[in-house]
């Protein structure tokens, strides 16, 4: 029978170059690993390595044997690094960046109940609109919005996402609620963007998609401050729905043409690589995941898809 450690010493002299180098390598002596090589090529029938006082190679079995071999070591070596990852407790420092609005819809709950869970755990939060380079800025992970860019960057889509048209009660009560898109052109809006006098707005309903130019008195690039607007009554904003959901469930604002909303985009986790996924990241996906599916179950409101 086959001693998978033989296999192991094999690979080890062709990646050292001889016996003398391998058998420093693993610590035992040269006279060992010849008599294991021996082994190995006594149980296989066929030689695997031409032996000279000067030099050593490879027969055409060998080369065949240890390209096959050499890959299923790496993966039982793969195998058991996850393993021990997997027993170990994560440890060590996770940094984050998120869009500032982000924060309010579920993250701040997930991290709280992320560091409670692995005490070992630290985090650091970045909280910013722009698309940072995430190794450029050592971020182990972001989370994004929307269509993303062709990138090098590993994504994993956790959801999707889409925005509601809100105001508050007395808005409406002074301006009374668009009956179509279209009438949203003759009403105050506040403005997700550079410019409160003009911005296009693509909404989705049951007979597709459909665009309409709105303006307003208010503008800003931060959706808090979008949503601080709404809420003082300045006129009818798009929020995205985790933001929303809280204020429509206690009736501090309300819904205006209930059948549209944003065509939907989607919400990604984004890092710069899956080979080397730290468990403490892999950990905060997992429940970021969860918890976001949870929420978006407990958070359905009349009339939504």
């Amino acid at each position: 029978m086959i001693d998978l450690n033989d296999i192991a010493i094999f690979a080890r002299v062709i990646e050292a170059g001889s016996f003398t180098a391998a058998a420093r390598l693993i610590g035992t002596p040269k006279t060992t690993v010849s008599r294991r090589i021996a082994a190995l090529e006594r149980e296989l029938g066929v030689r695997l390595l031409q032996r000279t006082t000067r030099s050593l190679s490879m027969t055409d079995a060998g080369r065949l044997y240890y390209e096959e071999a050499s890959q299923a070591l790496r993966r039982i070596e793969a195998a058991n690094i996850r393993l021990a990852e997997a027993r170990a407790e994560p440890a060590g420092t996770i940094r984050i960046s998120a869009p500032v609005g982000f924060v309010s819809h579920f993250l701040a709950d997930t991290i709280f109940e992320f560091m409670a869970t692995y005490e070992k755990s630290r985090v650091e939060l970045r909280l910013t609109d722009e698309k940072l380079n995430l190794i450029d800025n050592g971020i182990d992970l972001a989370f994004r919005t929307g269509t993303l860019e062709d990138s090098t960057l590993i994504a994993r889509r956790l959801g999707p996402t889409y925005r509601l048209l809100c105001a508050s009660p007395a808005h409406l009560a002074r301006a009374g609620a668009p009956a179509t898109p279209a009438d949203l052109a003759a009403h105050q809006c506040v403005i997700a963007g550079p410019s409160a006098a003009h911005a296009i707005w693509v909404l989705r309903g049951e007979k597709g998609e459909e665009s309409v130019t709105v303006s307003g008195r208010f503008a800003a690039n931060e959706m808090q401050a979008v949503m601080a607007a709404a809420l003082a009554g300045y006129g009818i904003a798009q929020l995205p729905y985790g933001i929303a959901f809280a204020c429509i469930a206690d009736g501090r604002l309300q819904r205006v043409l209930e059948n549209y909303t944003t065509p939907a985009g989607g919400l990604h986790v984004v890092y710069p690589s899956s080979k080397h996924l730290s468990p403490l990241v892999r950990a905060f996906i997992a429940l970021a995941e969860k918890r976001l599916h949870e929420a978006d179950a407990r958070n359905v409101l009349p009339d939504d898809a």
